[in-house]
């Protein structure tokens, strides 16, 4: 059986996966006006804040909150980047990399 505080951390990348789903169909909805991509959407930011609500039983809310916001931002550049094009500016990736490693010190720091 996996321990609580392990499961937390798969609703945490749960959290993260639909809401950078529900992103991009946001983004593919076209300013709203596609029903498909708005119900797409509707229902992505719906799990994620439901996986979310979840990891918070083990994981810190300063914690949590910061790794989907940040994890959420990473992969969303990516995939503007590989799906629709965008490139982002040298000024944009640095702060992509400080974002991660704000991350990385997040999750390895005491207490996470």
């Amino acid at each position: 059986m996996i321990h609580g505080a392990a499961v937390a951390w798969i609703w945490l990348a749960a959290a993260i996966l639909s809401e950078v789903a529900a992103t991009s169909a946001l983004k593919l909805s076209d300013g709203l006006s596609r029903p498909v991509w708005v119900l797409a959407s509707a229902l992505g930011y719906t799990a994620s804040f439901g996986c979310l609500a979840l990891a918070f039983r083990h994981v810190p809310l300063s914690i949590a909150y910061a790794i989907w916001a940040g994890a959420g931002i990473a992969l969303v550049t990516c995939i503007s980047f590989v799906a629709f094009g965008e490139r982002p500016s040298a000024q944009a990736l640095a702060g992509i990399v400080l974002i991660v490693a704000g991350i990385l010190v997040l999750r390895l720091s005491p207490g996470a």
